[in-house]
């Protein structure tokens, strides 16, 4: 894997650790100002469709992060886990798809006067909850890699309130 890729590679995994912390300001960082964001949901036929308006731009990631995402409950977080990264450099452009699966991890609280005896191990549950792919495009941008567009398609259709 030559260097470029690497970075490449190193900008979806900042993407990911910045989605479970929820956070925006690290995650908008590694956008352009001008870059474009879309979902897509996979529909019955197989196909994806469009959710929502495009974000447009880093700082709209950031607030979308900041307002739209939930925080995690006590005890609990979200864990992505990005396969199979495809990526194709091009002097100052590049384009990567890669797998997702999203985790949600559930903690379980310690008991008061400690774990009973016997009780080993990780103490909680993970399970999967999303999946699909990344498909994205970055331009190299003062010598760091930037996403100047990203699309999300999930492996299930979405549902949003009100919608």
């Amino acid at each position: 894997m030559s260097t470029q890729e690497r970075e490449v590679r190193e900008v979806l995994a900042r993407y990911v650790r910045a989605t479970d912390r929820r956070d925006g300001k690290g995650q908008g960082a590694l956008f352009t100002d001008d870059a474009v964001v879309q979902i897509y949901a996979r529909t019955g036929a197989g196909d994806h469709e469009p959710v929502g308006e495009p974000l447009i731009g880093g700082a709209a990631v950031a607030y979308a992060v900041e307002h739209y995402m939930a925080p995690h409950p006590e005890g609990c977080s979200s864990h992505h886990m990005t396969a199979d990264h495809i990526v194709e450099v091009d002097g100052d452009r590049a384009h990567m798809n890669a797998q997702f699966v999203v985790f949600r991890t559930r903690s379980v609280p310690r008991p008061a006067g400690g774990w009973p005896a016997g009780t080993l191990g990780a103490q909680g549950t993970v399970e999967p909850v999303e999946s699909g792919y990344y498909d994205t495009d970055l331009i190299r941008v003062d010598g760091a890699w930037k996403i100047a567009r990203h699309r999300v398609l999930m492996d299930m259709p979405i549902a949003l309130p009100g919608a």
